[in-house]
């Protein structure tokens, strides 16, 4: 397929490839290790770099967005994916034991504060972590909002993006016996925690191919994700979405927003996301003073996506000090 203007502008805004200067392995309560590393600038602008899912672990990719002589910048997997271990483990695995590994992270790498750049679920927990610590975020640059809310869990796992992608969505669903479909975080739970390993896999590739099969503008999720991927980040994530993930209320994110006055903030939205419609990212700037929406208007979820992906590096970019 030839390469549009737009894709290769793009793709020669990203920076190069780096390797970590510094890699290590961090042992947390509840019987975690996690997998951290550094790339950049090790004297550089602090950044942390939450991934997606929960349950997606951090690619080399996700190192493109910084210019490596200014940001020191910090990838972690979270519990149970990527590289930490123990893999897809659910036992101590919650929202505030992450808000907690990221403060181990940065007190560990001795940083006072640092920029948080997430998207998807990673913009959630940045959210979280931010309005927690608030005294620790210097800056926030989201992409892909998601406030975890039973009206998105409802949009995506109820019928309303299946709208769009029926195709795929038939596959989902169909998977599960019609008794069952009312609730199918429920039904995909029940067999993702299965004792049988295969059945565990199965209902993850439908779960994580399901999920992939909407996440760009154009649509097309491949050859789905290997077993291994798919079980953290379905088992993880379905497990997240059984339990609201740990919020207090519905809608707390938006009831705590003021407390992320005075944090520069950028949210970065794909007018066509279907996994994450542009309303939260709307609802989260009203209630955000200060913040700064841009929507990307030919643009689904995908970090990859050219015109997100060239707008996270421009705002990187202005962040430089």
């Amino acid at each position: 397929m030839r390469e549009s203007d737009h894709d290769r502008t793009a793709r020669m805004a990203l920076y190069p490839a780096l390797e970590p200067f510094a890699r290590m392995r961090l042992e947390v309560p509840g019987g975690h290790d996690l997998y951290v590393e550094q790339c950049g600038n090790p004297r550089g602008q602090p950044v942390v770099v939450l991934h997606g899912g929960p349950g997606g672990g951090c690619s080399p990719g996700m190192r493109r967005f910084f210019d490596p002589e200014v940001y020191r910048v910090v990838l972690f997997d979270q519990r149970g994916c990527g590289r930490s271990r123990p893999h897809s483990s659910l036992e101590g695995n919650t929202t505030w034991d992450l808000v907690a590994d990221i403060e181990r992270i940065r007190e560990k790498l001795e940083i006072d504060a640092w920029t948080v750049f997430g998207g998807s679920w990673g913009a959630t927990l940045a959210l979280i972590y931010a309005e927690t610590h608030p005294e620790r975020v210097a800056a926030l640059a989201l992409r892909g909002v998601f406030l975890m809310t039973r009206r998105e869990l409802s949009w995506f796992y109820g019928g309303g993006a299946g709208q769009f992608r029926p195709a795929d969505w038939a596959k989902f669903v169909e998977a599960v016996p019609e008794t069952e479909r009312g609730d199918l975080i429920a039904a995909y739970h029940r067999r993702l925690t299965s004792a049988d390993v295969m059945e565990q896999t199965r209902f993850a590739r439908l779960w994580a191919g399901w999920e992939a099969s909407c996440a760009t503008l154009h649509g097309g999720g491949g050859h789905g994700p290997d077993g291994a991927y798919a079980r953290a980040f379905s088992r993880i994530e379905c497990h997240y979405f059984m339990n609201d993930g740990w919020l207090e209320a519905d809608g707390q994110i938006l009831r705590d927003a003021g407390r992320l006055e005075g944090i520069p903030g950028h949210i970065v939205q794909g007018r066509y996301d279907l996994i994450c419609p542009p309303l939260s990212a709307h609802l989260l700037h009203k209630a955000w003073p200060g913040s700064q929406l841009h929507m990307i208007q030919d643009g689904g979820h995908a970090l990859s996506e050219p015109g997100i992906a060239a707008k996270l590096v421009e705002i990187m970019d202005g962040l430089r000090g």
